[in-house]
């Protein structure tokens, strides 16, 4: 089933439309989150968290054309939530660590000079990651949104985990030089 048929289905109320967004996304979703909370029942109900709050939001949301990014900012936040909420100690040391990574990056929101707009920000990481090769945004977007290992990285890209370590250090320079040269920094 197309997005936008999956999109109708929620709006007119259709309970065929978790089943469905369940069958097309359901298995990424759950991945995702299992990434983040290393267990499968809690990424169960993270998922099952998702299709809640996305009946919820559409309407008067339309993700019509980017519907699985829509699901998956959700389910990630529940999975992020879920795993403070458990005191998850060795997990949030993961988060704090990749949190701190792109802290180098990009500052806190409140660190920002006349608080710059989300959209502004958004749109300069957008062009940030199309600018970069294929494998660099990859590598990026797999650590930073799925929150892959530096080691889960080496093996998925056949790299060294050195090489993801350089690779990712040498991204998130670009990202900090862009985003000053776009004057997004203090």
């Amino acid at each position: 089933m197309e997005d936008y048929q999956l999109i109708a289905l929620f709006r007119e109320r259709n309970e065929s439309a978790i089943s469905e967004t369940a069958i097309k996304y359901g298995t990424r979703l759950r991945q995702l989150s299992f990434s983040i909370v290393r267990n499968s029942e809690t990424a169960e109900e993270c998922e099952n968290d998702t299709y809640y709050e996305a009946w919820n939001l559409i309407p008067p949301h339309n993700p019509e054309t980017y519907f699985y990014a829509f699901l998956a900012k959700i389910t990630r936040n529940h999975s992020l939530n879920r795993c403070i909420h458990q005191s998850r100690l060795k997990r949030k040391a993961y988060i704090c660590e990749l949190s701190d990574e792109m802290a180098q990056c990009i500052p806190d929101r409140d660190t920002l000079e006349h608080h710059w707009e989300q959209k502004a920000l958004a749109d300069a990481l957008n062009g940030f990651l199309r600018d970069l090769d294929p494998l660099k945004r990859n590598l990026f977007i797999r650590r930073y949104w799925y929150l892959d290992s530096v080691k889960d990285l080496g093996k998925r890209f056949q790299m060294t985990e050195s090489n993801v370590k350089t690779t990712l250090s040498r991204c998130r320079q670009k990202l900090r030089d862009r985003l000053e040269k776009e004057e997004i920094f203090l």
